[in-house]
């Protein structure tokens, strides 16, 4: 494979804002960050250039990510017809909670598994938005894309990824990247 891309979305509302976690289309697209695996290059999308965005998850020949299945792309469902869950994708959080029986945040993962943490979370992303801190929510979005790709990386390579459990300590979740 080699044109394989990672990418995380921002969204413009909040789940309790659109009515809970059934309505996440309505949350409405902000902001993407793509990075295609064979460069270094990030790509940034906004709602007025989402069908640039949809395309190129739609031609790579691997879409990696955390919670892509169950949040990004049902972001853009909103934006495309195209069925989204077709795409060959490595969704992290989906093999880690079919490992655990539960949900891990990235930022834990990225903490024990590569010792660093994301920069912020989405709601300061949202507050970003409105404000019109387009530069930070980019640079937020950038951020999670970086740690996302690089955690993949540390799974493919050793097999597992951890996260720190407080009552039995440091733990190896098994992972087939």
């Amino acid at each position: 494979m080699h044109n394989i891309v990672a990418f995380d979305v921002e969204t413009q509302y909040t789940a309790d804002e659109v009515g809970g976690w059934s309505r996440i289309r309505d949350m409405r697209f902000a902001v993407a960050v793509t990075s295609p695996a064979t460069e270094n290059e990030y790509r940034t999308y906004t709602e007025q250039n989402v069908e640039n965005l949809i395309a190129t998850l739609c031609g790579a020949d691997l879409v990696v990510g955390y919670n892509l299945l169950r949040f990004d792309y049902e972001v853009l469902r909103a934006y495309t017809d195209n069925s989204l869950l077709d795409l060959p994708t490595v969704d992290m959080l989906r093999d880690i909670h079919n490992v655990l029986g539960w949900r891990l945040k990235l930022d834990d993962v990225a903490a024990a598994t590569l010792g660093e943490r994301k920069s912020a979370d989405g709601l300061q992303a949202v507050r970003w938005f409105r404000e019109g801190k387009l530069d930070q929510v980019i640079a937020y979005c950038r951020r999670d894309v970086e740690v996302t790709w690089r955690v993949y990386q540390f799974g493919q390579r050793n097999g597992y990824i951890q996260y720190l459990d407080r009552r039995r300590g440091m733990r190896k979740v098994p992972v087939r990247w």
